[in-house]
């Protein structure tokens, strides 16, 4: 897993890329359950710039932003399958809901988000932290019907435990 970094290297890779006028996409997720909608964005957002860093929601912050039974997988798994991606340059774990602290330090060229968000509803502070030093946001179109909640859920109906859910505190 040499793509996962700490923050402190990752500031030091990124300096050097800014010198040698790198342009360095940023986006961030929990990955739980890696599916086909992630891999898309991320393969798109490569597209962007030089280097992809994806800030990763460590398990802590997952629970904080899920509840109490996510993630599925923890996050050394998460870093895993996110470092056998072609289109993932670095990781960072983050233990935050926001990875907001990284991007004031990095300040990547371009800030990446799924089609799921707009302008408005994407984390304010992010947004004016980016719009303040110059970066550019770029919301990307998602694959319809596909995301890690519908994937639990139809996991859940196929193997009949749906109503088992409804009494189990399961927030997807």
């Amino acid at each position: 897993m040499q793509k996962l970094v700490s923050l402190n290297n990752l500031l030091k890779i990124a300096e050097q890329l800014k010198a040698q006028k790198k342009n360095i996409v940023w986006t961030n997720g929990c990955f739980d359950i890696l599916h086909a909608g992630h891999v898309d964005c991320l393969e798109r957002a490569k597209n962007y710039g030089d280097i992809l860093v994806v800030g990763l929601n460590s398990d802590e912050s997952i629970r904080l932003l899920k509840g109490f039974h996510r993630p599925l997988c923890n996050q050394e798994q998460r870093a895993r399958v996110l470092s056998g991606l072609t289109a993932v340059d670095f990781i960072v774990l983050f233990e935050e809901p926001s990875p907001i602290k990284i991007i004031k330090k990095m300040q990547p060229d371009f800030f990446i988000k799924g089609g799921d968000y707009t302008i408005d509803s994407m984390d304010q502070e992010e947004r004016q932290e980016i719009e303040n030093y110059g970066g550019k946001i770029v919301f990307l179109p998602e694959l319809k019907g596909i995301s890690t909640s519908s994937i639990i859920e139809r996991i859940l109906k196929f193997s009949g435990r749906l109503t088992f859910c409804n009494c189990f505190p399961f927030h997807i």
